[in-house]
C-alpha cells in the first residue's frame, strides 16, 4: 500500500512541477495581453472656459466628456489589438445625455470625434500598416494604457493635437484607495497646433495619469488644458478629470485583474514547485524505502 502511495504522490509531484513550470515561463504571455473583448466606458467631468463665436464673450461653463473604447476583433489578431474610440465633450446642463448632435437646439456639444488605432497587445505601444483603415491617423507611443508591468521610468506618449508623442515623465508613487499607482506627468508648452480645424494658434496641456503598474490600466486621470490664438486669445480652457465613481471603478477592476495576474504567474508557480518537490520527495522516500525492505 506504501509503494502505491509512492507512486501516487511520485506522479503528482511531477504533474505539479510541470503546472509550475507552465505556469512560469508560458502563462505570463497569455494573461499579459489585452483582452480582445474590451468594450469599455470613461467618464470625466470638470469646467471650461470657453470662447462663444456668436457673442464673442468668454464662457465658463461645467463640462462633461464620455470616451467609449471598443476592439474592433476582425482587425485584431494574436499580437496586435485595434481599437475604435469615440470621444464626445458637452455641457452638463440639466439632464443632458453622454452626446448631442451637433446641431443640438441647445448648443450644449463642444466636440465630437471618432478615432482608430491599433496598439501590442502587450507592451501597448502603437502599431500603424496594415492593422489601420484607409485615411486613419498613424500614431506613436502609448495610447490608451501603459504596458503590463509598467515601470518607473519615462515614456512615449501620443498627442492628438500636436500629431506627435511626447514625454509621460514619472514622477512618484502613489496609492489610490488601497491601489499602489505609479504617477506620470505629461507637459506640453506653448507649442504650435491646429486649435480648430484650419486655424493655428497655440496649445498648452499639463496632464497627470495615475497608471495600475500590474495591468498598465489609466486608474485616474486629470488635465488642464488651453487653446489659444497666435495673438494670446483664448478659445479653450479646460479643466478635466475622472469622475470619482469611474476611479472607484477603475480601482475595482484593476485589483481583480492583478489579483488573477498575481494567482496565475506567481501564486500557481509558488504551489507547483514547492508542492511539487514535496510529493516528490515523499513519494520517492515511500517507494525505495519499500524496495529496501523487499531486499532486506
Amino acid at each position: 500500500m506504501r509503494k502505491i502511495i509512492g507512486w501516487v504522490l511520485l506522479a503528482l509531484g511531477a504533474f505539479l512541477l510541470v503546472v509550475g513550470l507552465m505556469a512560469s515561463i508560458w502563462a505570463p504571455g497569455q494573461v499579459k495581453r489585452t483582452p480582445l473583448d474590451t468594450d469599455s466606458t470613461t467618464r470625466l467631468a470638470g469646467t471650461a472656459d470657453k470662447l462663444n463665436p456668436a457673442s464673442g464673450d468668454i464662457e465658463s461653463l461645467d463640462v462633461k466628456a464620455t470616451s467609449i473604447t471598443k476592439a474592433d476583433s476582425k482587425r485584431s489578431d494574436d499580437d496586435v489589438i485595434v481599437f475604435v474610440n469615440t470621444l464626445c465633450l458637452v455641457i452638463d446642463e440639466g439632464d443632458v445625455p453622454d452626446c448631442v448632435d451637433a446641431d443640438d437646439p441647445q448648443g450644449r456639444l463642444i466636440s465630437a470625434s471618432t478615432d482608430v488605432f491599433a496598439t501590442d497587445r502587450s507592451d501597448a505601444m502603437a502599431v500603424n500598416g496594415e492593422y489601420l483603415p484607409a485615411g486613419a491617423e498613424e500614431k506613436e507611443g502609448l495610447i490608451n494604457k501603459w504596458p503590463f508591468d509598467a515601470e518607473k521610468k519615462d515614456y512615449p506618449y501620443w498627442d492628438g493635437l500636436l500629431g506627435a508623442p511626447v514625454d509621460a515623465v514619472y514622477e512618484s508613487t502613489e496609492t489610490i484607495d488601497g491601489l499602489e499607482t505609479y504617477k506620470y506627468n505629461v507637459s506640453v508648452d506653448e507649442q504650435p497646433a491646429e486649435v480648430v480645424d484650419g486655424v493655428q494658434g497655440v496649445y498648452t496641456q499639463d496632464k497627470d495619469l495615475w497608471i495600475d503598474p500590474v495591468t498598465g490600466s489609466i486608474i485616474r486621470q486629470a488635465q488642464q488644458e488651453v487653446r489659444a490664438l497666435e495673438d494670446g486669445s483664448v478659445l479653450l480652457d479646460l479643466d478635466l478629470a475622472f469622475t470619482d465613481e469611474q476611479v472607484a471603478d477603475n480601482v475595482e477592476s484593476a485589483k481583480d485583474s492583478g489579483g488573477q495576474i498575481e494567482l496565475i504567474t506567481r501564486t500557481v508557480p509558488l504551489i507547483g514547485f514547492i508542492g511539487g518537490a514535496v510529493a516528490l520527495l515523499v513519494g520517492a522516500f515511500l517507494v525505495f524505502a519499500g524496495r529496501r525492505r523487499e531486499t532486506a
